[in-house]
């Protein structure tokens, strides 16, 4: 069975191309959101296998949606990776107290981009 995806993300691009590269590369099924807020909204629907965050977003930030996802027990166990250009900021310690499996800096090579995430995870590809 494919593994879900949710990719939340306010670039075009950026969701376009990850969407592409997993879909194609893994075989995953991706969602998107363009927003944090969107994202929760998809949560309850979608039941993610992992999610992939960007950091800096307008409105809602990414600290302010993880906060939110743990404090929701249906959906706080599903693991997160932070795609973002800031990714030297997060270290093993500020992850772990996030509640975050990794941090894949942006700009990122499409191609490993499924290997990265599986590789975090745990997951065969």
């Amino acid at each position: 069975m494919a593994k879900t995806i949710l990719l939340i993300d306010d670039e075009d691009s950026v969701r376009e191309l990850v969407q592409t590269c997993l879909s194609d590369l893994a075989g995953w099924d991706v969602v998107t959101a363009a927003s944090a807020q969107e994202g929760l909204k998809k949560l309850g629907a979608e039941h993610p296998d992992v999610i992939l965050l960007d950091v800096l977003m307008p409105g809602m930030d990414a600290i302010t949606f993880l906060q939110r996802l743990h404090e929701t027990p249906a959906v706080g166990s599903i693991p997160v990776i932070l795609l973002t250009v800031r990714a030297r900021w997060f270290t093993p310690q500020k992850l772990q107290q996030l509640g975050v499996i990794e941090a894949i800096a942006k700009p990122f090579n499409p191609v490993t981009l499924p290997e990265m995430i599986a590789s975090a995870l745990g997951w065969n590809l």
